[in-house]
């Protein structure tokens, strides 16, 4: 018995169309499921919460990053579930670095294949983070992209981000990486334990879903004459290779935001000034 959720109004019908996909799978393999859909913002969190307190939770999740953060969120005993991952979201950008297939046919016969491993995620206290922790420029973008009333989709992302950087600021903040502790004043920061942002963007990509660790990525302020020059560094990963950037592997990292800037998880802006990660292994099964 499988439980799927949901979000029917996600990805502009892309997800109602995947599910006609999965649904046919699934019945084809004799496979029973239900499907729960989620009817408002953090109700895929309540239904996790419900559906993880059972044995033996088969639990298909299908949309994006945010539905994936949302479930990750509620489950209770990660020992009762195990986790399928269908991408049909806008961004997807989890599954580039777990490299659970695309398509969502591919993704449907990898869950029905049975082979079952585990992914990190990162504890941030209250809460719980899949992919990337941010701060800086990425925050910034996540906001204008919220407050922007024009495009949609990827074209309103990059329409965001050359916003943000046509008026960049830099960010102070105190970060202690496995007990060192150091100030600094950033164009952003990314605690990884995926690799990319924004629907593709690798801001750690080296970070890896599996080894126990955080791909911690600081890039510091540089000449304001530069970004534009390094911009499609960024966009190809080798911004790590930089003088402006410093790369850290750690099981421990506290990002403490000490002006006005704000927090991101899997997307999602938070109103926290110190955000505490710390990786967690070897707990969350997934079909892999």
């Amino acid at each position: 018995m499988f439980d799927i959720i949901i979000n029917p109004k996600g990805g502009k019908g892309k997800s109602l169309k995947a599910l006609k996909t999965v649904e046919k799978l699934l019945t084809e393999h004799g496979e029973e499921y239900k499907v729960h859909n989620t009817e408002y913002a953090g109700h895929a969190t309540v239904l996790a919460r419900e559906l993880s307190a059972k044995p033996d939770t088969k639990l298909i999740v299908m949309g994006g990053d945010g539905s994936f953060n949302e479930v990750l969120n509620g489950i209770v005993n990660f020992d009762n579930v195990t986790l399928g991952i269908v991408a049909c979201g806008t961004g997807n950008d989890f599954i580039r670095a777990s490299k659970h297939p695309k398509k969502v046919k591919d993704a449907v016969e990898l869950i029905l294949k049975g082979n079952v491993g585990y992914i990190d995620y990162i504890d941030v206290g209250t809460r719980r983070c899949l992919n990337v922790a941010g701060a800086g420029m990425d925050v910034d973008v996540l906001i204008r992209y919220a407050n922007m009333k024009a495009f949609h989709g990827k074209v309103k992302y990059y329409a965001s981000l050359f916003d943000t950087l046509a008026h960049v600021k830099w960010h102070k903040l105190r970060l202690t990486i496995d007990g060192k502790t150091m100030d600094k004043s950033v164009f952003m920061i990314g605690v990884g334990n995926g690799t990319c942002i924004g629907g593709g963007m690798p801001i750690c990509p080296d970070a890896k879903v599996d080894d126990g660790l955080l791909s911690v990525v600081i890039v510091n302020e540089m000449k304001k004459s530069r970004i534009p020059i390094e911009l499609p560094g960024f966009l190809t990963g080798k911004h790590v290779k930089k003088d402006y950037t410093e790369v850290y592997s750690a099981k421990e990292v506290t990002v403490e935001v000490l002006d006005d800037g704000k927090i991101e998880l899997d997307g999602e802006v938070i109103d926290d000034k110190v955000l505490p990660c710390k990786v967690v292994h070897n707990v969350l099964k997934v079909y892999r």
